[in-house]
């Protein structure tokens, strides 16, 4: 879309009023800008072709102008100045980053290790996603004739971005219409939901002979695959102190499973669903579970995040002091993620002076 310098400069102006004050912008306060230099007759003839051209918005008759999904798109790929992160900056950013990933692996390793402790089982804690993780628009920037950013805002509001290279060369108008075709296609799936054929659909339509549609489609499954999980695992050697499992053969089979870890998502609860589950034998989703007991407990964390922490053991497992241990457990973690208890798991007590103390 072509804008005239003064309509950009405008447009610039509104878009930075609006984040800074939260407020409707008025020709007045751009006119009061001494390096506008422009009227405020001229400015509002301005806003009006603007907001035509469907780059702002008018909340109320009277108010003045926010800017549009379609203005501010243009503001950050065109307008927008680059802001360089101070030392000082990066710093702290780092220190804050580095402090808030150490409390999470500490914790989740705290906790898988306190539960194997007081169970003589093995333990494992994740965090994992909610619900249907999905794409919910796709944005496709062309930087060069070889190169694109393709940055997906997933349904959770973060937004992921790649630098994709076509060594061969890209047309922009390719670009502009995979972006249509992916928006129209691939949003409000999840990466189950991808197959090859959509791909090859998506290449027939776009004319594609260059493998774009395909790399875009592969950043996207792998996006939505990743989830932003975390698992620990505590105490697998304990299973080797277990009766049941002096097979080494049958020993080594489960601590295999478990250290390989990829399944252990499938055995949280269903999405709105919290406190404590037990699975017995069969009921367990995995072939290598089926001779197990598993008791899970799963809390919010935020975020569209759930946290998780269970034990793995024989099916003879004292089910009711496990799912006791877990459920203070889980209730303490909670407290953490909301801010409403100190960093640190919760102490405690044995069973019989909980017992007592009711």
């Amino acid at each position: 879309m072509e804008l005239s310098e003064r309509k950009r400069r405008i447009l610039k102006a509104i878009v930075e009023q609006y984040i800074s004050t939260a407020e409707p912008v008025g020709s007045k306060a751009i006119a009061a800008d001494p390096e506008m230099n422009l009227s405020s007759a001229t400015i509002r003839n301005e806003m009006a072709d603007l907001t035509a051209m469907g780059l702002l918005e008018q909340p109320h008759t009277s108010a003045g102008r926010i800017p549009s999904p379609q203005g501010y798109r243009i503001y950050v790929n065109e307008l927008m100045n680059e802001h360089r992160l101070s030392l000082e900056e990066t710093q702290e950013i780092n220190r804050a980053l580095k402090q808030k990933m150490s409390q999470l692996d500490s914790l989740l390793a705290d906790a898988g290790k306190v539960v194997s402790e007081l169970t003589s089982y093995p333990a494992y804690a994740l965090t994992t996603q909610v619900g249907r993780r999905t794409v919910q628009r796709y944005d496709l920037i062309q930087v060069d004739g070889e190169t694109v950013i393709a940055v997906l805002l997933l349904e959770d509001g973060t937004a992921c971005n790649r630098v994709m290279k076509f060594p061969g060369g890209i047309e922009k108008d390719l670009v502009q219409r995979m972006g249509t075709v992916f928006n129209a296609g691939f949003t409000n799936l999840t990466a189950q939901e991808i197959d090859s054929a959509m791909i090859r659909a998506a290449e027939r339509t776009l004319g594609d002979e260059i493998g774009a549609a395909a790399a875009l489609a592969s950043f996207t499954i792998s996006t939505l695959e990743s989830g932003g999980s975390k698992k620990v695992l505590s105490g697998v050697s304990n299973l080797l102190t277990l009766p049941e499992y002096q097979d080494v053969n049958k020993a080594h089979k489960l601590m295999d499973f478990l250290a390989e870890g990829n399944e252990l998502e499938q055995m949280e609860m269903p999405q709105g669903q919290e406190g404590v589950q037990i699975l017995i034998g069969p009921e367990n989703v995995a072939e290598e579970l089926k001779d197990s007991g598993v008791v899970l407990a799963t809390y919010p964390l935020g975020n569209n995040m759930q946290g998780v922490i269970g034990v793995v053991g024989p099916t003879r497992m004292d089910y009711a002091k496990v799912a006791a241990y877990l459920s203070y457990i889980a209730g303490g973690m909670q407290q953490i993620s909301q801010g409403t208890s100190p960093p640190q798991l919760p102490e405690l007590r044995p069973m019989d002076d909980q017992d007592e103390s009711r």
